[in-house]
C-alpha cells in the first residue's frame, strides 16, 4: 500500500482538472449562463439589502470574496499534487492562471475582464497555500 503522503498527492493530481474544468465552464461561459452558477452572488447581495446594506457595494464585496474562494482550491491542490514545489512557484502559477482567463475573457463578448479579479483570485490560491501549510502543522494531519 502507498503512503498516505502519495494517495493524498494522487488524489490532488486527479482532482485538479475536475476543478480546472468547473473554473473554465464558470469564467469562459456567456454571462448568461455563468450566472445560473454564480447568481448566488447576487441573491446574497440583494439578501443583505433586508439589512439595510446597498446593493451594489455588497455585490462587489461579495464577489471579490467569491473570486478569492474560487481559487482557494488551486493553492492547495497544486501544494498537495506537488509537494516539492516552492510557495511562490505554485502562487506565480496561481497568477499566471488568472491572467490568462483575463486575458481570454477580453476577447469574449459576453464576458468582463477586471483587475480585481486578478488580485483575488491570486489570493484565493495564496488562501489555499496557506490552508495547506496549516493543515500540515495540525498534530496528527497527513498533509507533509
Amino acid at each position: 500500500m502507498r503512503p498516505a503522503s502519495t494517495r493524498l498527492a494522487a488524489a490532488a493530481r486527479a482532482l485538479l482538472p475536475v476543478y480546472l474544468l468547473v473554473v473554465a465552464f464558470i469564467v469562459f461561459s456567456p454571462a448568461d449562463d455563468a450566472t445560473k452558477v454564480t447568481g448566488i452572488v447576487a441573491w446574497a447581495a440583494r439578501l443583505l439589502g433586508a439589512l439595510q446594506i446597498d446593493f451594489e457595494p455588497a455585490y462587489v464585496t461579495l464577489e471579490f470574496l467569491a473570486n478569492i474562494a474560487l481559487f482557494v482550491p488551486f493553492g492547495l491542490l497544486v501544494r498537495l499534487a506537488w509537494k516539492g514545489a516552492r510557495w511562490w512557484t505554485i502562487l506565480a502559477l496561481g497568477f499566471v492562471t488568472t491572467v490568462t482567463i483575463e486575458l481570454t475573457q477580453l476577447a469574449l463578448p459576453t464576458r468582463y475582464s477586471t483587475l480585481s479579479d486578478v488580485i483575488a483570485n491570486t489570493l484565493g490560491t495564496a488562501v489555499g497555500l496557506l490552508t495547506c501549510y496549516a493543515l500540515r502543522s495540525h498534530p496528527g494531519a497527513k498533509v507533509r
